[in-house]
This record gives structure tokens, C-alpha cells and sequence, in this order.
């Protein structure tokens, strides 16, 4: 794709859908009161368009992937300030990319205060923490650079070239970067280590952005922005198992999350106002969650009970019980907001979040949602990264550690 017509395509994407302040419908729930513990709703009567997929039976682990420390639990390894050895002396930090500044901001999690401010490529996404836990990837989108930061000091390196670099996830086996490239329509399985390109895997839909992988690592699911598409892709052969089209009115599915127990997938959908309730095996839709105009961000508790979900076009946050599949409750940013990504504090008593269009950061308490901080960065702060985080290995974007 010749690269006037790739800036012209991601210039039209930051005025819609992910980047959009007022892409997402104001349809979502009505009184909070009475929405806080609805069950989920029944999808209408109908199959889901798009492209058939192959049912998955789970099966024996991807070769070189970690066991997970409880079968029941696939967060076990995130508990408060579970600290790996290979984590526990690096410093503290939230990493604030500036899509629009084309900056990172740094924060000092003790202080709630900006100790540097750091250019880098153009259009910086993400601040996604290496497979091994070692690099912290800036994903310089417009750029075509990765910005690699060493956590251990927070310094700053000299930028990898990498193609549309979206978001970036890895296989759970640590061999293989999986570049999200929305643009050119690809998801771009790389070296993890030297990013030289090993595969490039066309998918059909229109902005293919947010993931997570399935229990055994063998495939993972990924929502595609623009066309409303779920895509599932198998780790092992590098290929497309199957794909769906969310249900309802031009839905914008953004971030992917699977439950604790590996049974249930949650998608955000920004346009629908709410989170969409998947069986990812079959790759089918389950059920439908109201949550608040422009769902975004997916973030799993420290103990692995609650599900947060911003709600970029709101400015709250929705808390989700896993046990009962039921909504609890809804945290609300004093004076509005536009709560996108971000991630929990390695004790899990603090959620960070970007405030996408109002060029601050979020400190938000989980004990009671109070807000804590509002700290102001760049434009259009995006997919900030707490570091350290608790865990034993990163599949990527801004920290699903496991």
C-alpha cells in the first residue's frame, strides 16, 4: 500500500471508531440503579453474519508455553504484588503514550507527577511489556517503529523499524510478536526478539486491533473495529480459523478479554455501549452486557473476581462480577471523562486509565472508585502501561501478564 494512501486511511480511523469523541451511540443503559446487576441480556433471534468458523476442542498446551498455576484460574500468576524475579527491581513508572504529541509521558506511580516527557515516533499507541518482561515496546504507528524502553531503569532506545505497528501481542510460547497492522489489514506474526517479519496473515475485515489467547495458547480472538468483525486466528499454522460479525447496529468491538476460568470471552464494543459475552471454541455470541456509551478497556482484578470496563464515552467505569456474569457496579469520574486504556497498580488498589480526550491520566481506587488523581499529559493520551506488574510472562498490549 503506497504510504500517502496507509497516512490518509489511519487519518481517517482517528476520526472514527477508536479515536472518535463522539463515535460511540449514547444507546446503553438507562438508570444506573437498576442496570448495576442485570443479568445478561438474550441476543435476538438470528445467526451472526460472516464467515463460518471451526468449533475448537480445548487440547493439550502450546509446546513452550508456561502451565498455568491453577486450571481454574488463568490470572493465578497476578496476584497483589507478585512481583517476578524478573520484574521485582525495575522502576516504577506509568508509561503515557501521546498519540497526538508524539510523546510518551512518565509518571512516578508514588508521586502522581510527570518526571519526564520523551519523543518518539509518530503516532505512538501503545506501551506494550515484552513476552520475556525484559522491553517495553512503544508502538509507534504512524512512525513504522517499535521504541524499545529498558524498564529495569526506564531508559529509552534507539527504534526498531516495524511496519504499522497498531498494537502488538505475543504467542504464548514467547517465539513469535504479533503485530496488530490495522491499516494495511494484516496481522503480522514476527520474530519475537529481532521483529523480522515471519508471517504475514491477511484478514478480511476493517481495523483489526485488540486480542487475548485462548487457554491452551492455540488461537486467540481478535476484534476488528471498523466492520464490526471478530477474527480467530490458530497460533500454531499462523492462519484464520474463522470469523463473525458482531450483532446490532454498526457495532465497534475494541478491547478482547477472556474470563479467569477460560470458558467466557468479553469484547467492548464502543458503538453498542456495552461488552459483548462470546463462546470463543465456537466462536459464537452469547449474550450482550449494557454497560455506558463507548466501552473500551477490559481489566482483570488482582484476584481474579471483577472485570473493569471503561466507558470512554461517559467517563465511568463499570465493575462485572466473573462468578455471576452479572454487572455490580459503576464508578463515575467527577465532571465527565474519556476513560480508555491502561491497567491496575501492581497491588491492585489503584486503576490507571487515559483520559483520551481530555489529555490527562487517571489514578482511580478500587476500594471505592474514588478518584485519586487526574494528571495532565499529552493529546490523546492511549494504551498507558503500569510497570512493574505481577506475573510471569506478557502476551502484550499494555500488560496481560499470566
Amino acid at each position: 500500500m503506497p504510504r500517502r494512501v496507509a497516512v490518509l486511511l489511519l487519518a481517517a480511523s482517528l476520526l472514527t471508531g477508536c479515536s472518535a469523541p463522539g463515535a460511540a451511540s449514547s444507546a446503553g443503559p438507562g438508570d444506573d440503579n437498576a442496570r448495576a446487576d442485570m443479568p445478561g441480556m438474550h441476543m435476538p433471534p438470528g445467526p451472526s453474519a460472516g464467515v463460518g468458523a471451526a468449533v475448537t476442542t480445548p487440547g493439550a498446551p502450546l509446546p513452550g508455553m508456561p502451565a498455568p498455576l491453577k486450571p481454574d484460574d488463568l490470572y493465578a500468576a497476578d496476584r497483589p504484588n507478585a512481583l517476578s524475579d524478573a520484574v521485582k527491581h525495575d522502576v516504577a513508572r506509568v508509561y503515557v503514550p501521546n498519540l497526538a504529541s508524539n510523546t510518551v509521558s512518565v509518571i512516578d506511580p508514588a508521586t502522581y507527577k510527570v518526571t519526564q516527557t520523551v519523543r518518539v515516533g509518530g503516532g505512538p499507541q501503545h506501551v506494550v511489556p515484552s513476552w520475556d518482561l525484559r522491553t517495553l515496546w512503544v508502538n509507534d504507528n504512524t512512525g513504522d517503529s517499535l521504541t524499545p524502553i529498558n524498564p529495569a531503569t526506564g531508559a529509552f532506545g534507539k527504534a526498531v523499524p516495524v511496519d504499522d505497528p497498531y498494537n502488538l501481542y505475543f504467542t504464548p510460547d514467547g517465539k513469535y510478536a504479533v503485530v496488530m497492522s490495522e491499516t494495511r489489514r494484516q496481522i503480522v506474526f514476527r520474530d519475537a526478539h529481532t521483529m523480522a517479519v515471519v508471517k504475514a496473515l491477511p484478514v478480511r475485515c476493517a481495523g483489526v486491533n485488540h486480542a487475548d489467547f485462548s487457554p491452551d495458547g492455540r488461537y486467540f480472538i481478535a476484534s476488528c473495529e471498523f466492520s464490526g468483525d471478530l477474527v480467530k486466528v490458530d497460533v500454531v499454522h499462523q492462519a484464520v480459523l474463522g470469523q463473525i460479525r458482531l450483532p446490532g447496529h454498526n457495532p465497534m468491538p475494541q478491547d478482547v478479554k477472556i474470563a479467569p476460568d477460560g470458558r467466557t470471552w468479553y469484547v467492548a464494543d464502543m458503538q453498542s455501549s456495552g461488552v459483548w459475552v462470546v463462546d470463543g471454541d465456537r466462536l459464537a455470541v452469547r449474550s450482550f452486557l449494557p454497560t455506558g456509551a463507548g466501552a473500551h478497556g477490559l481489566y482483570v482484578s488482582r484476584d481474579s473476581t471483577t472485570l473493569y470496563i471503561s466507558n470512554r464515552g461517559e467517563g465511568t467505569i463499570s465493575l462485572l462480577n466473573f462468578a455471576s456474569g452479572r454487572l455490580v457496579g459503576k464508578w463515575r469520574i467527577p465532571g465527565g471523562g474519556s476513560p480508555d486504556m491502561g491497567g491496575l497498580s501492581p497491588d491492585g488498589t489503584v486503576l490507571w486509565l487515559s483520559g483520551r480526550y481530555h489529555g490527562v491520566v487517571y489514578a482511580i481506587s478500587t476500594v471505592d472508585g474514588h478518584l485519586i488523581a487526574k494528571i495532565k499529559v499529552g493529546k490523546q493520551p492511549h494504551g498507558l502501561c503500569v510497570w512493574p506488574q505481577p506475573g510471569r510472562y506478557s502476551l502484550g498490549h499494555t500488560g496481560v501478564l499470566r
